[in-house]
This record gives structure tokens, C-alpha cells and sequence, in this order.
């Protein structure tokens, strides 16, 4: 009896603190300007219990968490409660104990981070922390002259720059409004909604199991901003499904991942990225959306292309009429999402209000409809059920982002203190020729290295910081330059030998990952491709200035891909096989030279 007393108190404290942090995120959206150097450091007190306490299977972990996350909450607090003194600092420490509060904030985002996600990213800020502290002893170009501990510790926790900068800011205004606002459409029916669509749209075509995890993930994707994420929710109908049905294990984890991964990519969310991109590139958000639709469609339109080729090979069957959603189902499931949805864009393109408070008034539709199932029956056990589900799933994602975003903004902050950035751009021309091709090429291999190791809202922040200023000297537009980075940050989930969405699908499925991981690499050929399409033909991006030459470049681009995805899946010989995948690049890079 005790320990389920206890079990129930543990139980409740943890939903009344999610929910708080619900409510914190949402009043800042509605409370109008709360000083950054308050609503910043609150927002890591918030997340810290979640990542440094909650779900830790050891009693060491736990009661370690537990001293972290009070020191963590302490030290945050304090530089809210004491921010109109702190502005007068301009980033210098003054004194033992601000010094010693910064040092905490270091080592508690540190530890947040490896918690969250484990030991890369850390270790990658830890070695910047460590470089701006002795870079001035390192000989040549990259020694920097160093900055007094004071003001280097100061810049990065008490002024707006390092852990309280403008990425950080991302995360307090507009990140977590979005990944509550999944959190509370995925509680109730919009997740099977969203699978009832897909199986009506594409469940009777040839190959329809596979059609129909495209798209449930592209839908899904695009809300949760995670891959893995993805394969674990969308998987665990779709992979039994296409089993079931006769597909290839390989074959059906393959389309998995590779439909998951490009949820990241695909507007109108794009999960974290596009709001990060935003504050990077300063251009509005409804921009970047417009700029990423038609790239979207031709990874999607790439994947079909190549379901089409296996479908052909192993006679792969659509969906039984049986097991396909009745048109009631269809139609009163969608509508738990194209409710919400429609609320969200409305506000955003109608009303012209910002995308957090889009978001917001989304949430609050969302939340109204958590109230009714899909034969519109009012449980409350099942009403108190969403609601728990909504918001834990909500702290726990936002907490672990803001992590992730935290120990990211250290880097960002080291880069700038010291230099760095701009002798790693220097370096990347040089080595490079000053040309861009071989510059692009050199980003994608440091994309794909970074993006091994940290998720890639991370690598793609990293990546553009130091590649991103060369890209753009060598005559790329900042959103061509960011897209390109944001793209290529994706490739570590389906590309061995890091391939976590890979990994994830096979393990579902109970088959060899690296067989996976090849098939998902043919099918997922346009995440390769797209990206320099996109530099090739940059008119892809501009549907919103020039909608013409934005469909035809498209169109180009989606005959090349069209031709690669045959070559590479249907041409089973060598010469068909290289003719087809010749001719579709030199239909894709055409735009070189037009």
C-alpha cells in the first residue's frame, strides 16, 4: 500500500510540474514581452527536473540528478531574479559567487545534455569550452588571443549570448509551442487520423503498405521533428502491416526510415529546424515554408518512384478492402487534425499573426477536441488519460530539445567569443580552391560526420555556424546555404554506419540493419541529391517570388530523380543501370549551366 502511495505522489508531482511548464510556455505567448534574461533561464529551471530526474533507473543516477537539477534551478533563478543588475555587467563576472553560479550553469547544461542524449554533443562543447579557455597557448592561425575568464564565463551566462543567446530564445518562444502543440494533437485521434488518410488515399494501390507509411509519416513527421520518433509511432502499424502483407522485411524497414526521416523535411513544421532557421537567417517563417515545399514534394515524389520499382519486382499487394478505414472513419478521424491544422494556418496566413501564437490558439483547438473520441463519446477516464499523455509527452520533449539547444548555444557561443567560426570558413575556402562545388562537398562530409553523433537540429546549428558564412561568400543565398546544411544534417539516419532511424525500423522488424540500411539508401537516393538539385537549380526555392520557374526547375529536377531511382532499383542491368542514373544527374545538374 505504501508504495503505491507513493507511487501515486511521484506520480502527480510530475504532472503537476509538466503541466506547469505547459502553462509557463503558453503564458509567455500571451503575456506579451518578458525580459530574455528572465523567461530564458526559467525555461531551463523548468526542463532540468525532466532530464536530469525523470526516468533514471539507478538510485546513483536519481539522487545525482536530484543535487544537479537544485544547484541547476538555483543558479537559473538567481540570474532571473537579478537580470536588471546583470544587464549593467555587459557579460563580466563580478565576484566568487557569480563566478561560481556560471561554472554551474556550464556543468549542469553539460550534463542535461548527456543525459538527454548521450555523451557526442557534450563533449563536442566541452572541448569549445576548453578551447576558448587555452586557444591562446595553440600556435598559428588557430590560437586566438585570448579572453579574460571573467568576461569569456560572463558572455556565455549572465549577458544574451552562449546559454541565454537568440537559439536559446528559439526554444523558449517558438519550439516548445510547437512540440506541445504535437504533444496535444497526438494525445487524441489525430495520430489515427492521420493513418486512416493515408490508407484511404494509397492503401489499394500497387504496393499500397508501403504508400501508406509515406505518407502517415510524412503527416506525422512533420509534427514530431524527429525520425526516430517517427519509426516508433508510425512503425508500430505500418511495419506489421507491410509484414503482413508479404513485403520484404529489408524493404519495409527501409520505407520506414526513409519516409520518417523526410517527416523533418516536410512543411508546414519541419519540426524544430524551420524555427531555428528562422532566427538564424532572419527571414520569415512563411518564407522558408514556401522555399521548402516543392524540395519536400520531390524526396516524397523520389521515394513513390522507388516503392513503384520494388512493387514491380516482388509484386507487392495493396491493402486489403478489409483492412482498409471505412469513409466515416476516414472523414471523422481527419478531421481531429485538419481541425487544429486549419487553426494553425488561418492564424499564420490570415490573420497574420505570429507562429507561436498560431500555434497557441492551434493547441487550445487541439486541447477542446481531446474531449471526444472518434464515435464522439464524452469518458473522462479517457478525457484524464489524453491529458496526462498530452502533457508529460510535452515536458519531456520540450525539456529534451531545450537541452540539446542549450548545450548547442555553448558552441555557438565559443565560436563567437574566440573567432573560430570565421577561421573555419577561411579554412573551408581554402581548402576548397575558393570554388563552391568542392566547398558544398566538404560541408555534406562534415554534415554527415557531425550528424553521426548529434541529433539533427544540432548538427545542422554547428554546421551552418562555420560553413555557412563560406557557402554564402561563394555566391549561395542564406536560404539556399541553410537549406543545403539543413538537408545534408538529415543524412546520418538512413546513412551507415550511425543510421538511427535505420537501426530502429530493423529492430522492429527483426532484420539485419545493415541490409536496411542499403535498401533505405536507394530508396531515400533524393536526400543525397535534392540538396545540390537545389544549388543547381535555385529557382526550386522560389515558388513564392516566381511560381513558374519554380514548377518548371521542379519539374526538371523531378525527371532526374525519376530517372536515378529507376536506374538505381528497376535496371537490373549494369549498362541499363548506369545509363538511367547518368542520364538523371545530368537532367538534375542541367540547371548549371542554364
Amino acid at each position: 500500500m505504501y508504495d503505491i502511495f507513493k507511487g501515486r505522489i511521484a506520480a502527480a508531482f510530475w504532472l503537476i510540474l509538466a503541466a506547469a511548464l505547459v502553462a509557463y510556455h503558453l503564458a509567455l505567448v500571451f503575456s506579451g514581452l518578458v525580459p530574455n534574461l528572465v523567461s530564458r533561464p526559467l525555461h531551463m529551471a523548468f526542463l532540468l527536473p525532466f532530464v536530469l530526474v525523470l526516468g533514471n533507473s539507478s538510485r546513483w543516477g536519481t539522487i545525482s540528478g536530484i543535487i544537479l537539477a537544485a544547484f541547476g534551478i538555483a543558479a537559473a533563478l538567481w540570474v532571473a531574479v537579478n537580470h536588471d543588475r546583470l544587464a549593467d555587467q555587459y557579460g563580466f563576472l563580478e565576484g566568487n559567487l557569480q563566478i561560481a553560479i556560471a561554472i554551474t550553469l556550464l556543468v549542469v547544461t553539460l550534463e542535461a545534455a548527456r543525459r538527454a542524449i548521450g555523451w557526442p554533443l557534450p563533449l563536442v562543447a566541452a572541448t569549445a569550452l576548453l578551447y576558448g579557455l587555452y586557444g591562446q597557448y595553440i600556435p598559428g592561425q588557430f590560437g586566438h588571443s585570448g579572453t579574460p575568464i571573467a568576461s569569456f564565463l560572463g558572455t556565455l551566462t549572465i549577458a544574451e549570448g552562449g546559454i541565454w543567446g537568440s537559439l536559446t530564445g528559439v526554444s523558449v518562444g517558438v519550439v516548445a509551442i510547437f512540440v506541445i502543440f504535437g504533444a496535444v494533437l497526438n494525445a487524441g485521434e489525430a495520430g489515427q487520423g492521420f493513418m486512416n488518410v493515408a490508407a484511404a488515399a494509397a492503401g489499394r494501390l500497387k504496393g499500397g503498405g508501403a504508400k501508406v507509411s509515406v505518407i502517415s509519416s510524412a503527416l506525422f513527421g512533420s509534427i514530431s521533428g524527429s525520425a526516430s520518433a517517427n519509426v516508433a509511432s508510425t512503425g508500430a502499424i505500418t511495419l506489421p502491416a507491410m509484414n503482413k502483407l508479404g513485403y520484404p522485411k529489408r524493404l519495409a524497414a527501409a520505407v520506414e526510415a526513409v519516409a520518417s526521416s523526410g517527416g523533418q523535411i516536410m512543411p508546414p513544421l519541419m519540426g524544430a529546424g524551420a524555427f531555428v532557421m528562422v532566427e538564424l537567417t532572419g527571414i520569415p517563417y512563411t518564407s522558408i515554408m514556401a522555399a521548402a515545399i516543392l524540395p519536400a514534394f520531390l524526396y516524397f515524389l523520389a521515394v513513390w518512384v522507388g516503392i513503384n520499382a520494388y512493387a514491380t519486382r516482388f509484386d507487392l499487394k495493396g491493402v486489403d478492402a478489409a483492412d482498409r478505414p471505412k469513409r466515416r472513419d476516414v472523414i471523422i478521424t481527419s478531421l481531429f487534425f485538419l481541425v487544429p491544422f486549419s487553426v494553425l494556418l488561418w492564424a499564420m496566413f490570415g490573420a497574420k499573426f505570429t507562429p507561436e501564437y498560431a500555434a497557441a490558439l492551434a493547441i487550445l483547438a487541439s486541447a477542446v477536441l481531446l474531449f471526444f473520441n472518434a464515435d464522439f463519446e464524452f469518458r473522462p477516464a479517457q478525457i484524464a488519460r489524453r491529458f496526462n499523455d498530452a502533457v508529460m509527452n510535452a515536458a519531456r520533449q520540450v525539456s529534451m530539445i531545450a537541452a540539446i539547444i542549450l548545450c548547442a548555444s555553448i558552441i555557438i557561443g565559443v565560436l563567437a567569443i574566440t573567432g573560430l567560426g570565421v577561421k573555419i570558413t577561411s579554412l573551408i575556402l581554402e581548402g576548397s580552391g575558393g570554388l563552391l562545388w568542392p566547398s558544398l562537398l566538404l560541408t555534406a562530409l562534415a554534415c554527415l560526420i557531425l550528424g553521426m553523433e548529434v541529433p539533427t537540429t544540432a548538427a545542422y546549428v554547428i554546421c551552418v555556424s562555420v560553413a555557412g558564412p563560406a557557402l554564402t561568400q561563394l555566391g549561395l543565398g542564406p536560404l539556399q546555404a541553410h537549406l543545403f546544411v539543413f538537408w545534408f544534417a538529415l543524412l546520418s539516419t538512413i546513412t551507415p554506419p550511425v543510421c538511427g532511424a535505420v537501426f530502429i525500423a530493423a529492430g522492429m522488424i527483426g532484420e539485419n540493419w545493415l541490409k536496411v540500411a542499403l535498401t533505405a539508401m536507394a530508396l531515400g537516393v533524393g536526400l543525397y541529391l535534392i540538396p545540390l538539385g537545389m544549388v543547381a537549380n535555385p529557382d526550386v526555392l522560389r515558388l513564392a517570388e516566381e511560381p513558374g520557374a519554380a514548377i518548371v526547375a521542379m519539374l526538371r529536377v523531378a525527371l532526374g530523380l525519376t530517372l536515378v531511382s529507376y536506374g538505381l532499383i528497376s535496371a537490373r542491368e549494369v549498362f541499363k543501370t548506369v545509363l538511367a542514373v547518368s542520364a538523371g544527374l545530368a537532367v538534375i545538374f542541367s540547371g548549371i549551366y542554364i
